[in-house]
């Protein structure tokens, strides 16, 4: 908040941020918006009057689903998961599990879900809270969900050296490089994520278009250089398209 601030005092022409709070941080953008700054969010949002724009990585739902299926096909329709996030009121984290909430109620009624933790982004954490869950539900728990880059190999983490590979499924997001340990291994069999490369490259062609004149309320699509043209949804978001699943048959052709 005081770097955007800073950044309004100095007169920018326009700010791309990601939120860790959506509330938190909207005075300051809406600040910036009545100083006629352009304000365009990326990967994680504010309130939508704080913004002009906002570019998603994927659809809420879309990732969601893509967990929820994974994690089914893992440990069965019957099989017990619990999560560890950053923070329950960190936006993307937030919006994800109730999406994920929502979608195991409708299509795989019969999981159960255990519990979720808070871990925020610290990797020592992720890991003994998810090393916690490991010895606290025992043979009850048959998947862990990391919902943080940080998460997600730290769980995988616990796991191996609690020696339950194969024991307790981990699907989560985070980054190929830092999973290919353990999807090589068998440990883990699907990440979920989005390129995060493309993601930067599509704010600030986003960016762009705004201070151009290009990209206009009522806009159906914009045009995002190597990326083709993005698909605007409920009115200000660019979608930069559907999650992708990394295994063991494709992880290994990623370096990021």
């Amino acid at each position: 908040i005081t770097f955007i601030d800073n950044y309004i005092t100095q007169g920018v022409d326009g700010i791309l941020f990601a939120a860790n709070d959506p509330v938190a941080i909207s005075p300051v953008l809406k600040k910036a918006l009545s100083k006629g700054i352009l304000v365009v969010g990326y990967d994680a949002n504010s309130t939508p009057e704080a913004r002009q724009w906002f570019v998603n990585q994927a659809q809420f739902n879309g990732i969601a689903k893509s967990l929820i299926d994974s994690m089914a096909k893992e440990i069965g329709e019957s099989g017990s998961f619990a999560i560890v996030t950053s923070t329950f009121t960190t936006p993307n984290q937030a919006r994800w599990i109730a999406e994920m909430s929502a979608y195991a109620t409708k299509c795989h009624s019969k999981m159960k879900w255990l519990e979720t933790v808070e871990a925020q982004e610290d990797n020592v954490l992720s890991f003994n809270q998810a090393t916690t869950l490991i010895n606290k539900y025992g043979g009850d728990l048959k998947g862990l969900f990391g919902m943080t880059s940080v998460a997600t190999p730290a769980s995988a983490e616990a796991v191996t050296q609690a020696k339950k590979c194969g024991q307790v499924a981990v699907i989560g997001l985070a980054t190929p490089n830092a999973m290919k340990p353990y999807v090589n291994k068998d440990c883990v069999k699907s990440v979920v994520l989005w390129n995060p490369v493309d993601l930067g490259y599509a704010a600030v062609h986003v960016l762009r278009a705004v201070a151009d004149g290009t990209l206009k309320p009522g806009a159906t699509s914009v045009k995002a250089g190597k990326l083709g043209e993005l698909q605007v949804i409920n009115g200000s978001e660019i979608l930069l398209g559907p999650p992708f699943v990394f295994t063991k048959s494709n992880i290994n052709g990623f370096d990021f």
